[in-house]
């Protein structure tokens, strides 16, 4: 899609990022962000001899000159936590040895530059605990999806939908929403699939609408995105740990894009989680990522957003039922329930070692068990 004006420098910079990255596939990376390849070379050779500067529009801003003196490090030191106030030493380190400075501090006397000036709030230094967390081994092993507990607007409410990279912690998209329906969460899924591909599974938790309140286990953006072949997975009802990536990263959004600020509307919420997104994945040090930024740790998925929905298909000795209205199958006469969000596919029963259970299939997907022993109750 065309890259809006407000947020063209930070797709500019996520592009090369991503153009950056050993074995990147050009042509493919400018179809999905909608450039020409021409113009994607372009901000490539722009960016490599003049960086990030190269990348506005005909503008060559100088680069900043490395501070000499006690009282210029101290003074960059505190404009660029006041930029960020909830950055701590360890990460303003990183970002002004990033910004290309000379003998920068170490992050201990940073700390203290920040105690000095009172930028540190020592209660909530001491409350501060680091987390340690498993971690998939590849980029769109898995993504992480979830909304942000949602908060008033000057006309309605923003419910941010954030979307997450398991391996790199990299931000696919942090959307301002109306509503928490399915149909809003696959137009925006949307647009990221078709940015940058898809993942092999998404985690989700148990609520509406990857959940069902009915107690189905599926819903219908859950079956469409096992029919792109993503597999989904839920977290442990109550256990928040679980998706804990995206409980910190929501921690993260509410400080730095969210706390203290007011929107008239979902337009002004979206121009600020977009900037937030790029300084996230683009500036910002990630301490779990050894401070390195999330951009340089992700590649686009190489398995693209199909324009049409593969068939599903079935073996011959599959039994095989077309799943009417009210989520209801007919086998042996006899009416059983396997969910609403299946209505109109057909779906494939296998048999197991008990000859009264089957197991049920969606194309490859496994999608729950059937005993015949308990028909349904119409």
């Amino acid at each position: 899609m065309p890259w809006r004006e407000a947020s063209a420098m930070s797709m500019r910079r996520e592009f090369v990022g991503l153009a950056s990255q050993e074995g990147a596939n050009m042509r493919e990376l400018c179809r999905r962000f909608g450039i020409s390849p021409a113009t994607g070379y372009k901000w490539v050779e722009r960016y490599g001899t003049e960086g990030v500067a190269g990348l506005a529009d005909r503008s060559r801003r100088p680069n900043a000159s490395p501070a000499r003196t006690t009282p210029e490090v101290e003074a960059r030191i505190v404009a660029l936590r006041d930029a960020h106030p909830t950055w701590g030493g360890r990460t303003l380190r990183r970002r002004l040895e990033d910004l290309g400075w000379a003998d920068v501090p170490s992050a201990s006397t940073i700390t203290a530059v920040l105690r000095r000036h009172g930028r540190l709030d020592p209660a909530a230094a001491a409350a501060h605990t680091a987390w340690t967390r498993f971690e998939h081994p590849a980029p769109n092993d898995l993504w992480q999806m979830d909304f942000k507990g949602h908060f008033a607007l000057g006309t309605g409410r923003c419910h941010p939908l954030t979307v997450l990279d398991d391996h790199a912690r990299f931000s696919l998209a942090v959307a301002a929403c109306g509503d928490e329906r399915g149909e809003t969460v696959r137009a925006h899924l949307t647009v990221v699939f078709r940015r940058y591909g898809l993942p092999t599974r998404l985690l989700t938790d148990n609520g509406a609408p990857w959940g069902s309140l009915a107690g189905e286990g599926f819903t219908a953006l859950t079956v469409w995105l096992l029919r792109l072949g993503i597999a989904v997975s839920h977290g442990r009802p109550f256990h928040p740990q679980t998706q804990g990536k995206e409980e910190r990263f929501h921690r993260t959004l509410k400080a730095e894009a969210i706390t203290g600020r007011a929107f008239p509307d979902l337009a002004a919420a979206q121009a600020e989680f977009d900037r937030f997104r790029a300084r996230y994945n683009l500036e910002r040090p990630h301490q779990a990522l050894d401070l390195a930024t999330p951009a340089t740790r992700y590649t686009p998925s190489p398995r693209p957003f199909p324009a049409t929905l593969p068939p599903l298909e079935y073996g011959p000795d599959d039994l095989v039922r077309i799943v009417q209205d009210q989520g209801i199958i007919s086998v042996q006469g006899r009416p059983y329930r396997v969910g609403k969000a299946f209505r109109g596919y057909p779906i494939a029963l296998r048999p197991t070692v008990d000859a009264a259970v089957w197991e049920l299939y969606l194309g490859p997907h496994p999608i729950g068990l059937l005993d015949l022993d308990v028909p349904a109750d119409r």
